[in-house]
């Protein structure tokens, strides 16, 4: 199983970025889904998480902001990010918890993508 993403790069305060995560492999099921992001210096933080049938957990400092959806048809999430800020810059990952299919059994694992620079600046 793989976790590939999308969509990183430079954008200036104000503007607005989408990035994508589109797993492939031997999935069976594609259970959560969540967006994190490192930024220099700082540890790993939940950006915004999708458990379940759709329910929604975002972290205060994006709430309004930013946006997590998925196409379960396409096994992708995405994060639409809007009015970007200088301290949104960071390293942006995509995760997923998955039961894939090794063999004749289901496994159950914890996924991430590979990671994408997001810089905000002018």
């Amino acid at each position: 199983v793989q976790l590939v993403e999308s969509g990183g790069g430079l954008v200036q305060p104000g503007e607005s970025l989408r990035r994508s995560c589109a797993a492939s492999g031997s999935i069976f099921r594609i259970h959560n889904w969540a967006w994190y992001r490192q930024a220099p210096g700082s540890n790993r933080g939940l950006v915004a998480k999708i458990k379940g049938r759709d329910r929604l957990n975002s972290a205060d400092s994006v709430k309004g902001r930013f946006a997590i959806s998925r196409d379960n048809a396409k096994k992708t999430v995405y994060l639409q990010m809007t009015n970007l800020r200088p301290e949104d810059t960071a390293v942006y990952y995509c995760n997923a918890d998955i039961t894939a299919e090794a063999g004749s059994r289901l496994e159950l694992d914890h996924y991430w993508g590979q990671g994408t620079l997001v810089t905000v600046s002018s």
